[in-house]
C-alpha cells in the first residue's frame, strides 16, 4: 500500500473554490491534475481507495474524486453525506461503482467523464489483438533465452478476418475505423445502431448470436449493467468459433473469467485478451509483488500461452489523462459556482 500522497495546494494566486479529496491517486496523475486544476481548488491526494474504512478521510471536504475501483455504494455514500461531502466526481466513463439511486436520495451530485480520447482504448484493443495473434510475449521470452526458433509462433493475418464489436459507440466506432484499415470484415451489435458507421466503415449490425457465431475476433465495449454482467459466459462462449479471440477492454464483469478459462483449456476458445478483470478491485493499480497470497485465478490466466492480461491501462495516454482531468475540473468549477456539471449522472 502506498503511503498517503502529500497534501498540496496548487496555487495561492487564485481564489480556492472548493476543498477536494482525490481517492486512489497515483503519481502518474499528478502532472495532469496540476495542469488541469490551475490553482482553483485545494486538493488532497489519497493513494487509498474510497470505501467504508476510508470514507472518514473526507471529513471537511466538499467534493471527492474517485476512480474505477473505488466503492461508492449506498453505505459509503451515506458516510460521505454525513461528513458534509456534497459532490462525487468519477474520473472515468464507467460509473457502476456508484449507487446512483442512493446518491440521488442523499442529495449528492455525481458526474463522470463520458468522453476521453476513445483512441486510447481502441488502440490498446488493437495492441492486444496483435500481441496475442503474433505471439509477441512468447517470442520475446524465447529471444531472451537466445532461442530463435519460430515454432509455436505462427499467427494469422488480420486482413480479411471478421471482427465483431459488441457496443459500437465512440470507442467501438474508432476501433471500427482502425480495423477497416487492416482490411477486416466488421460486424457490430448495439442496442442503438449508428447508420453513419455503416456508411463510413462498411460494418453490418447483426444479432448478438450471429456475431458470436461468425466472428474471428470479438471485442467488448459495453458498460457493466445487470443486463451485461457475464455477457460472455459458458453458454455464449459455446456459440463462438473454437479459434475465436475474445478481447475485453470494457469492464471485468462482462466476462465470466472461469468460464473463459475453461473454454480455452478445452479448445473451445482460441485467445483471450483482457485489460480489465472481474476481480481487479483491490489488486489492480497497486504493487502486490510481495504478496504471500496472489490471486489464484489470475495466476492461472497468466500461465496460459494464449492469454494476455494488462492492468487496466487502456486509457493510459497523455491525451486521455489530459481529457479526464480537464473534464473533471470543469465539473468541479461548475459545482463551486453553483451551476450543474455538464456531465452529471
Amino acid at each position: 500500500m502506498l503511503p498517503l500522497l502529500q497534501h498540496f495546494s496548487l496555487s495561492t494566486t487564485c481564489h480556492l473554490l472548493m476543498k477536494v479529496l482525490i481517492y486512489s491517486a497515483h503519481e502518474y496523475e499528478r502532472p495532469f491534475l496540476t495542469h488541469a486544476a490551475q490553482g482553483k481548488h485545494e486538493l488532497q491526494l489519497e493513494s487509498r481507495a474510497l470505501g467504508a474504512a476510508t470514507a472518514e478521510l473526507a471529513r471537511g471536504y466538499e467534493a471527492v474524486v474517485i476512480f474505477t475501483n473505488d466503492d461508492a455504494s449506498a453505505p459509503v455514500l451515506e458516510q460521505l453525506q454525513a461528513l458534509g461531502v456534497r459532490y462525487v466526481a468519477v474520473r472515468a466513463a464507467g460509473h457502476d461503482q456508484v449507487d446512483s439511486a442512493a446518491a440521488q436520495r442523499l442529495g449528492l451530485r455525481v458526474c463522470n467523464v463520458p468522453n476521453y480520447s476513445p483512441y486510447a482504448v481502441a488502440e490498446h484493443t488493437v495492441a492486444l489483438m496483435l500481441a496475442l495473434n503474433r505471439q509477441l510475449l512468447r517470442a520475446q521470452a524465447n529471444m531472451r533465452r537466445s532461442d530463435f526458433r519460430l515454432d509455436q509462433l505462427v499467427g494469422f493475418n488480420l486482413h480479411g478476418k471478421t471482427v465483431g464489436i459488441i457496443g459500437c459507440g465512440k470507442i467501438g466506432g474508432v476501433l471500427a475505423g482502425i480495423l477497416q484499415g487492416f482490411g477486416c470484415q466488421l460486424l457490430a451489435y448495439d442496442l442503438y445502431p449508428n447508420p453513419e458507421f455503416v456508411q463510413r466503415y462498411g460494418l453490418r449490425y447483426v444479432p448478438f448470436e450471429e456475431l458470436c457465431a461468425t466472428s474471428d475476433i470479438i471485442s467488448l465495449h459495453v458498460p457493466l449493467v445487470p443486463a451485461t454482467h457475464y455477457l460472455m459466459n459458458a453458454d455464449t462462449l459455446a456459440r463462438c468459433k473454437s479459434t475465436a479471440m475474445l478481447i475485453n477492454t470494457g469492464r471485468g464483469g462482462l466476462v465470466d473469467t472461469r468460464a473463459a478459462l475453461a473454454a480455452l483449456r478445452a479448445g473451445r476458445l482460441g485467445y483471450l485478451g483482457l485489460d480489465v478483470y472481474e476481480f481487479e478491485k483491490g489488486r489492480f493499480f497497486e504493487d502486490h509483488s510481495q504478496d504471500a497470497a496472489p490471486d489464484p485465478l489470475l495466476e492461472e490466466l497468466l500461465a496460459e500461452p494464449n492469454v494476455l492480461v494488462t492492468g487496466h491501462q487502456a486509457f493510459l495516454t497523455n491525451e486521455a489523462l489530459t481529457d479526464i482531468f480537464t473534464t473533471t475540473m470543469a465539473s468541479l468549477d461548475a459545482w463551486a459556482q453553483g451551476q450543474p456539471s455538464e456531465h452529471e449522472l
